[in-house]
């Protein structure tokens, strides 16, 4: 591996652009949700391994200690893991609505019904 120091951020690369080619691609609506999660897990990767410090402590104060991780990076993570379990749950109720009106979940076959009324 030539930069092992940068793996973290290879990941994180790799993960977005697998969820950004599945929104793209695809046009099945779960799959889309699917890339959606995977492109959100790679943005928490990303703030995950920016609060880490090498070398770095909790922060708790104790006599030797001298370099502290931040925190608050994890804290917005766990916010945002809610806010992205609500926004699935969101959309997969929507697919299944959009399933009950169009029989089907695949967005071409969508657009090709609502051109022909």
């Amino acid at each position: 591996m030539p930069f092992p120091g940068l793996f973290n951020y290879w990941i994180v690369v790799i993960l977005m652009m697998i969820g950004l080619y599945i929104v793209i691609a695809h046009g099945n609506l779960v799959k889309k949700i699917i890339g959606i999660n995977v492109f959100q897990v790679s943005v928490f990767l990303l703030y995950i391994t920016i609060g880490k410090v090498a070398g770095g402590s909790a922060p708790i104060l104790d006599q030797g200690i001298e370099v502290y991780s931040n925190p608050l990076p994890h804290v917005l993570i766990l916010t945002a893991i809610v806010v992205s379990v609500a926004t699935t749950a969101l959309g997969l109720a929507l697919v299944v609505r959009i399933r009950n009106a169009f029989q089907t979940i695949e967005e071409d076959e969508i657009d090709q019904q609502e051109k022909t009324g």
